[in-house]
């Protein structure tokens, strides 16, 4: 066997080894998730839980979407807004 071959094979277990890691983490991850369900569904506020979760969840969409569609208001725009309001309010000339 060359060097090379070595190498190859190396590289192919390493990466047979890294899919059976990342697989059996799924497995175990879905394992859990299902626990959690199953604990869930026997609880009697099931549906006050579902409320909150689905009331959360929107809340957490809205802020995502807020995040990445809105353009923040200028810096200098808004201190000007509330240096002008202020003069007004102390009845200064605007």
């Amino acid at each position: 066997m060359t060097d090379a071959t070595r190498r190859g094979s190396g590289r192919d277990e390493r990466a047979v080894l890294l899919v059976a890691g990342l697989a059996d983490l799924a497995v175990s991850t879905v394992g859990s998730a299902v626990g959690g369900l199953r604990g869930l569904l026997g609880r009697s506020d099931t549906a006050d839980l579902v409320r909150d979760v689905e009331g959360d969840l929107k809340a957490r969409g809205r802020l995502a979407l807020d995040r990445y569609t809105r353009v923040p208001p200028a810096h200098l725009e808004v201190l000007a807004q509330h240096v002008k309001a202020r003069r007004a309010a102390d009845g200064g000339d605007v």
